[in-house]
C-alpha cells in the first residue's frame, strides 16, 4: 500500500474500525485485528503507533489495549458551565462501512477538539435489539452522553427510545428523529434534509429540460421515505408530473425480483416518455446503470441518472451525478449538540437539519430529443425497445 493511500480515507475508515474492535474486545492482537480489517499486519502497525501517538490505545506485546479516559481534575474555579459529568462518548451506528465511516470521523474530531473521548459501537441492520449495547455504555462512569442511530422499523426501536429517555443521560440522534412519551416530546437530533436533496436533484433534471423524472429506491432504507417526499413535493413545484409519476422500490441489487421490477421502471420510462431518473442508493444507481448497458439503453444519452449517497458513485463510468450527504458534518452537529446539551442541561431541545449537495457529473445531461413544456412529444419512445 502507497504512502498515499495511508494518509487518505481508506485509512481513516480503518482507523474506526480498529477504534470499534479493541471497544469489543478491549485488547486484540495485531494477527486479529489484521483478519478482522483485511489489511496486513504492516497496516495494522502503523494504525497502533497512531492510535497510540493520540493516546488512545497503549500498545502491548503483540497488539494493543484501549486506554480507559484519566480521572477528571479537580474542577478550577473558571469551570462554570463547562463542567461535564463524564469524559466520553458513546456512539452507536447501524454499520461501520459505507455511509457512517465519515459521520464517525466527523464525531471523533469534533470529540477530540473538546477533549472528550468517543467511544464507537456498532450493530448492524439485522440488530434485533439495541439495547444491550447501550447499557454497555451506561455501565461506564465515565459516559456522559450518547450518539445514538437506531434501526426505524426495528420493533425493539421505539420502546428503546423510550427507555433511553427515562435514562435522564443526554442523547442525541443521528440522522434519525423521533418523539417519546405520552405528550410526543421530540428527541434531540441531528440529520440530513434528505428531501431537500431529492428536490434539487429534481431541480436539475428539469433545468436540464427533463419533463419526468421518475424514482427508484430501496425499500429497506429508512431514508427512502424522505427521499421519496423530496422527489414528489419537487415534482408537484416544477410541474413535471404530467402524466404518470413513476415510482418504484426494490431489494437490494441482485435480490431476487430485482432484475423484474428494474425492466418495469425501465418499460415505464419508455412508455411515459420519461427521459431521468433519481435513485436511491448508489449501489442501485450503479446497478441501474448496468442494466441499462446490457439493454443498449445510454446513459445519460437516453436517460440521465441521478444518484442518492454519494459514497461510490464518483468512482463509477460514466461518473454518476449524485447528491451527497454531509456525513462528517452530521457527526461533528451531533457531537456539538451533545456538549451544549451538556453544559446547559435545561435547554429546549434542538433538531438540526443540513443541507446536502448536489455533485454533477457525467450521467446527467439534456434529453437527447428536445422536449416542449406543457406538450407531450409524439416523436415516439424517449428509450429504445427493451432488448434492442
Amino acid at each position: 500500500m502507497s504512502e498515499a493511500e495511508q494518509r487518505g480515507p481508506l485509512q481513516d475508515a480503518r482507523r474506526s474500525q480498529l477504534l470499534a474492535v479493541l471497544a469489543r474486545h478491549g485488547t486484540a492482537r495485531v494477527s486479529a485485528l489484521t483478519r478482522e480489517l483485511g489489511v496486513s499486519a504492516v497496516t495494522v502497525r502503523r494504525d497502533l503507533v497512531r492510535l497510540a501517538e493520540e493516546g488512545l490505545v497503549r500498545r502491548v506485546h503483540g497488539g494493543a489495549t484501549l486506554l480507559e479516559p484519566a480521572p477528571s481534575a479537580p474542577p478550577s474555579a473558571h469551570a462554570g458551565a463547562r463542567r461535564r459529568p463524564g469524559r466520553s462518548i458513546g456512539m452507536l451506528v447501524p454499520a461501520l462501512n459505507y455511509y457512517w465511516p465519515d459521520v464517525v470521523r466527523g464525531a471523533e474530531r469534533a470529540a477530540r477538539e473538546r477533549h472528550l473521548r468517543l467511544r464507537l459501537r456498532g450493530s448492524s441492520y439485522e440488530a434485533f435489539d439495541d439495547r444491550p449495547q447501550l447499557e454497555r455504555f451506561l455501565s461506564l462512569d465515565a459516559t456522559a452522553g450518547l450518539l445514538v442511530a437506531l434501526r426505524p422499523d426495528s420493533p425493539t426501536s421505539a420502546p428503546t427510545l423510550e427507555w433511553l429517555a427515562s435514562t435522564q443521560v443526554p442523547v442525541v440522534l443521528v440522522e434519525r428523529q423521533a418523539h417519546v412519551g405520552p405528550h410526543h416530546d421530540p428527541m434531540e437530533s441531528v440529520m440530513t434534509d434528505h428531501a431537500l436533496g431529492a428536490a434539487m436533484a429534481v431541480r436539475h433534471l428539469v433545468r436540464l429540460g427533463h419533463e419526468r423524472v421518475a424514482l427508484l429506491t430501496n425499500r429497506f432504507s429508512p431514508t427512502s421515505p424522505h427521499v421519496r417526499r423530496g422527489w414528489f413535493e419537487a415534482t408537484l413545484e416544477t410541474g413535471s408530473t404530467a402524466g404518470r409519476t413513476i415510482d418504484v422500490e426494490v431489494p437490494d441489487p441482485g435480490a431476487e425480483g430485482w432484475n423484474e421490477l428494474v425492466e418495469s421502471l425501465l418499460e415505464q420510462c419508455r412508455s411515459t416518455g420519461t427521459t431521468a431518473v433519481l435513485v436511491h442508493a448508489d449501489a442501485e444507481a450503479i446497478a441501474l446503470v448496468q442494466h441499462c448497458e446490457r439493454l443498449h439503453i445510454s446513459v445519460p444519452g437516453d436517460l440521465s441518472v441521478v444518484a442518492y449517497d454519494d459514497t461510490v458513485a464518483g468512482l463509477y463510468s460514466p461518473a454518476l451525478t449524485a447528491v451527497r450527504p454531509p456525513r462528517s458534518a452530521i457527526g461533528r452537529a451531533a457531537v456539538e449538540l451533545l456538549t451544549a446539551r451538556l453544559a446547559d442541561p435545561g435547554r429546549p431541545p434542538h433538531r438540526v437539519m443540513i443541507s446536502p449537495a448536489l455533485e454533477l457529473r457525467a450521467s446527467s445531461a439534456p434529453p437527447r430529443r428536445p422536449t416542449h413544456r406543457g406538450r407531450r412529444d409524439t416523436g415516439g419512445p424517449a428509450l429504445p425497445m427493451l432488448g434492442g
